[in-house]
């Protein structure tokens, strides 16, 4: 059921065939989408696990457009972007094809405009909403970019490491 290959952009695919696996450093968002005090998740195609809906900014785009685009793609629902609330580097990263990448993750706190919540591409095999009180079990850092998102005022918060 799990381990299915994600889509990979064009652009980075055209990139793979110059570099093959060596890391590839990619910007990236997580949009996490509140209405009212619940979460939108996806469980993810690849692992199974459950997460925030993420994605790779393509070249030239603005990473808050990627975040409602991705938003749209991957659960049918409709958002609009409210804040960023995070800026980090994730570690470094060997996907399941063995591509090696690293990523600038764009956290952006998303607010729900329309649409039902359902699997609208491949990306995904589950879509629900989630008390942010009672989230699914998922990766530590993901769970920190929800509480980031739902905790945000004032400015940004920038993940620094060593500072």
């Amino acid at each position: 059921m799990y381990g299915g290959p994600v889509p990979i952009p064009d652009f980075v695919l055209r990139l793979r065939e110059k570099v093959g696996h060596d890391l590839l450093w990619l910007p990236g968002v997580t949009a996490v989408v509140l209405h009212r005090d619940e979460v939108l998740l996806v469980r993810r195609s690849d692992n199974g696990r459950w997460a925030p809906v993420t994605g790779i900014v393509d070249p030239g785009e603005h990473p808050a457009h990627t975040a409602v685009r991705e938003v749209t793609e991957e659960t049918g629902v409709s958002c609009r972007v409210e804040a960023l609330v995070w800026v980090n580097v994730t570690d470094p990263t060997v996907h399941a094809n063995g591509d090696h990448a690293q990523y600038l993750d764009h956290t952006f706190r998303c607010r729900y405009v329309d649409g039902a919540a359902h699997v609208a591409d491949d990306e995904s095999v589950e879509v629900g909403w989630f008390p942010v009180t009672d989230l699914p079990p998922m990766d530590p850092a993901l769970v920190e970019r929800i509480r980031a998102a739902v905790e945000h005022s004032g400015p940004v918060r920038l993940a620094v490491a060593g500072a």
